[in-house]
């Protein structure tokens, strides 16, 4: 017994210090990572080792326990208590040993690639260590190839294959051949003992090596050429039958056309004409036709090359061609639905928030909720602000959860899109920043009547770009926020209600007309003009007095700012209207003809009937002395 237990620690320690690193020999960092997985193997083998001695050392504990019990008095009971107390410690602890080597030998399977053994195309066992100087990839081979000899042997029975114990494990023989050693370190990793092990190789290998020998012999391989005649009759009759099908739809197409088919149209815009649809119908048909055939045809070769062994290969190779493709699509969505069910739920939560915020937004701009130092016409650009940041903040949470979002070519797309929107945004930022001032400067709204620089006309439109402006001809003028930011904006409406807008105009009579008549004359003109506000009453005011005449300017109150050219045209006329009725000249502008001074410069209609033009007086002086 101690022989044998010498002999096995021997052969663990051999094992044990020709464990494979199992490296890609592709480049530095992988053999340093193979390095890394090499030391931690031979960490964890040493601890399997360990517990496989003690396993061993409380075997052979308990099998001298057992034989004292046996040999034990009937009369001596407390040294049998002591015995099975022992021997149910033994138990416990073989219990928790044999657990421990199954947790670290799992841990191994982590990082530990294994070699599989598939002479005929199916995965007979796998290994895992190496054997003396064979690696674990050339022992796979090797046995690979042993068990390919095998069925070629005209005189092969399977139960010619033997198990044979060896001073270093157990061997699979057949005839004077060793098709495969099953050494306990390879029970250790199947979680089994050594014949155990063997026996359940030996089982696989006969039953592949059968199937093989029988899938080529003359009756099977006269079995599969009638399987092929019946796949291609079968693939015979179903394309007649789709030809026949499609033909029939295609007649149906044509003749549908005028009756069943009469166009596409959205609203008065005619997307398909009837002979348009009839044909896009007809080439659809066909397309469908076609990619039916040659899915029928596709399906029918993995059929055909699987009935025999020789070219199941090829059978797998074009099922591998849609299968693989189409099985990893449904694991990545598979992969994906956490991260979609995350997504929905951001969706749902920051679509409330916005309902939320629209709705403040709502409240202050009808006046409903009013927040000291905030106007209601802020609501809405306030709104647009936080709306916007909150969807910028949705994306930024949402970002890592898109598929790819971790992949360097989405990373890429996504800085190049960043350096797009930078540099083609550098002068819109200019008027975006701008619009923002001029919302909270309140410096006019919408419906105002304005003059921004050289441009006076009524507000009909504010962007964070843009301003535009209609003018009292109609024209619509659009000026840039950074413009508007750069010059002087006057508004002509933002006081009109409370303390009315004074229109004023300003006319020169000569001295020889006393000022209270042209006051009284130019208030009357004043108020009877439309649009004016009776109270604040108009006023007069003399802005200077010049070499000729006396500059007189009226001033008048009005609540509607944006018909300025209107009241302004009327106050002109009405000014004239006053002067005229009352006699007095308007002497501006200079009058530099020669002209007869007598001849008054009032329309006639305005002159008594019987009007007569004053002559020329002239006095000599000398003859009236």
């Amino acid at each position: 017994m101690k022989k044998t237990h010498t002999l096995f620690h021997i052969w663990l320690a051999f094992l044990l210090f020709s464990i494979p690193s199992f490296s890609y020999s592709q480049d530095q960092k992988v053999k340093t990572e193979d390095s890394i997985n090499l030391d931690s193997l031979t960490n964890a083998m040493l601890y399997v080792l360990k517990i496989d001695s003690a396993r061993i050392a409380d075997s052979m504990k308990r099998v001298q326990l057992e034989e004292e019990l046996l040999n034990l008095k009937t009369s001596d009971n407390l040294k049998k208590q002591d015995l099975l107390q022992e021997l149910e410690r033994l138990k416990s602890s073989h219990v928790r040993e044999q657990q421990s080597r199954k947790n670290r030998i799992d841990s191994l399977r982590n990082f530990v690639k294994g070699f599989p053994v598939n002479p005929f195309g199916d995965t007979i066992l796998t290994v895992y260590t190496k054997l003396g100087s064979f690696s674990a990839k050339e022992r796979a081979e090797s046995i690979a190839s042993r068990i390919k000899n095998l069925s070629n042997d005209v005189f092969f029975n399977p139960d010619s294959i033997k198990v044979e114990r060896t001073e270093s494990g157990i061997d699979l023989m057949f005839r004077d051949m060793i098709i495969l050693s099953v050494t306990n370190h390879d029970a250790l990793w199947m979680y089994t003992d050594e014949i155990s092990l063997a026996q359940m190789h030996r089982e696989k290998i006969k039953n592949s090596v059968t199937e093989h020998r029988k899938s080529r012999s003359v009756q099977t391989i006269l079995k599969g050429f009638g399987m092929v005649l019946l796949v291609l009759l079968v693939l015979s009759v179903i394309i007649y039958f789709v030809n026949r099908l499609f033909k029939f739809t295609s007649n149906w197409i044509s003749l549908g056309k005028d009756t069943v088919f009469k166009g596409v149209k959205i609203k008065d815009y005619e997307l398909f004409t009837a002979e348009r649809q009839v044909n896009f119908l007809s080439g659809l048909n066909n397309i469908l036709r076609w990619f039916i055939i040659i899915l029928a045809v596709y399906i029918a070769l993995p059929i055909l090359f699987g009935i025999f062994p020789w070219t199941k290969g090829i059978a797998d190779t074009l099922l591998g061609y849609i299968l693989n493709p189409l099985m990893r699509v449904l694991r990545a969505i598979w992969n994906y639905l956490p991260n979609l069910f995350t997504i929905i739920v951001l969706v749902f939560l920051f679509r409330y928030v916005l309902k939320g915020v629209k709705y403040l937004k709502s409240e202050i701009e009808s006046g409903s909720l009013k927040i000291t130092g905030f106007y209601p016409e802020w609501s809405n650009p306030t709104y647009q602000i936080i709306r916007l940041l909150i969807i910028a903040f949705f994306f930024v949470v949402v970002f890592p959860y898109l598929p790819g979002s971790d992949s360097p070519v989405f990373q890429g797309v996504s800085v190049f899109l960043g350096f797009l929107f930078t540099f083609g945004s550098a002068g819109s930022l200019s008027n975006i920043i701008a619009g923002l001032v001029l919302t909270y400067m309140r410096a006019f709204k919408i419906g105002d009547r304005v003059r921004i620089g050289d441009v006076t006309g009524d507000i009909i439109e504010k962007t964070l770009l843009v301003t535009r402006v209609r003018t009292i001809k109609n024209e619509d003028i659009t000026i840039p926020n950074s413009n508007i930011m750069s010059s002087h904006t006057i508004n002509y409406s933002s006081s009109s209600h409370d303390h009315g807008l004074i229109i004023h105009t300003t006319v020169t009579i000569g001295y020889d007309v006393p000022w209270k008549t042209v006051h009284a004359l130019l208030v009357d003109a004043a108020l009877s003009t439309d649009l004016v506000q009776k109270k604040p009453a108009p006023f007069v005011l003399q802005t200077s007095l010049d070499d000729f005449y006396v500059s007189y300017q009226i001033n008048a109150y009005t609540s509607e700012p944006n018909k300025q050219a209107m009241i302004y045209s009327h106050l002109h006329q009405n000014i004239q209207d006053k002067f005229n009725e009352s006699g007095v000249e308007i002497m501006s502008p200079h009058y530099r003809a020669t002209r007869d001074g007598n001849l008054s410069t009032i329309p006639s209609d305005y002159l008594p009937k019987d009007y007569i033009t004053p002559s020329f007086r002239v006095e000599n002086t000398n003859q009236s002395k």
